[in-house]
């Protein structure tokens, strides 16, 4: 018969260790950066948001304007130049600056 007994030490050792090289080989997502609004959430939904303004349902979203989109859009936030940033009317989500959704308003 093969011994198969473990000290508590290899044990700790070998858990602490495998630990460790889970950790590392896990993408790194940063914690303090919201997600991106899925054009599929049903608050997206109800506004009509897409990633590419040109997208836009004019049809059933008859306030959509040519050359809209959420770069220009006043409920826009964070810092200009990310392709993706926060909005105000999707409070903990990110937004495309290409986008656009029923909420657009004009910048002042």
């Amino acid at each position: 018969m093969i011994d198969r007994s473990v000290s508590r030490r290899a044990f700790l050792q070998t858990l602490t260790l495998s630990t460790a090289a889970g950790v590392v080989a896990l993408p790194r997502a940063r914690a303090d950066e919201p997600a991106k609004l899925d054009p599929k959430d049903p608050a997206a939904l109800a506004l009509g948001y897409v990633e590419i303004a040109s997208q836009a349902d004019a049809k059933k979203f008859p306030v959509y304007v040519k050359g809209s989109n959420c770069d220009n859009c006043l409920q826009l936030q964070g810092k200009a130049g990310n392709d993706f940033r926060p909005c105000s009317l999707f409070p903990g989500k990110l937004v495309a600056v290409n986008g656009w959704c029923a909420g657009w308003t004009a910048e002042m």
